[in-house]
């Protein structure tokens, strides 16, 4: 049985990969970091969706407004892990930039659940919301 330590070892380092590609610009990692079965949910900061039908095409969007990540970092605030689901809440802390702007430093409060599909864990719940001002204004803009 795999115990936390070993789930976010081999996790963080492909969330951390996905998220700065999709600051980057490139949506395609985060899309195999996310299960396609249904029931997936989003509830992001500036975009919420439900089916991977849906938060698919949010994800190629939000990507196509996002350039120049300069730093992506996860602090982990609590994990979990219990047969195939787990969870991780942490603060993500990013450096990029919207629509060609200069990049600003913004924090997020994530909590993620995963689900153990053919030996592999995928995202099927994100909730994001804003850690402090910065990323309240980062979300009006990318809601725009």
């Amino acid at each position: 049985m795999e115990d936390v330590d070993t789930f976010l070892r081999s996790t963080l380092p492909r969330l951390k990969e996905a998220d700065t590609a999709l600051h980057n610009g490139d949506a395609s990692p985060r899309g195999m970091m996310w299960s396609h079965k249904d029931p997936v949910t989003l509830f992001g900061l500036a975009l919420s969706n439900q089916g991977w039908g849906e938060i698919g095409p949010l994800f190629e969007r939000l990507a196509s407004r996002f350039s120049n990540c300069t730093s992506f970092e996860y602090d982990v605030v609590a994990a979990g892990l219990s047969g195939d689901l787990a969870y991780i809440v942490a603060i993500e802390h990013t450096t990029a930039s919207i629509d060609g702007s200069d990049p600003q430093s913004y924090s997020l409060r994530v909590t993620q659940i995963f689900r153990r599909e053919d030996g592999e864990w995928k995202v099927v719940h994100r909730h994001a919301d804003a850690y402090e001002p910065t990323a309240e204004r980062v979300g009006a803009a990318l809601t725009r």
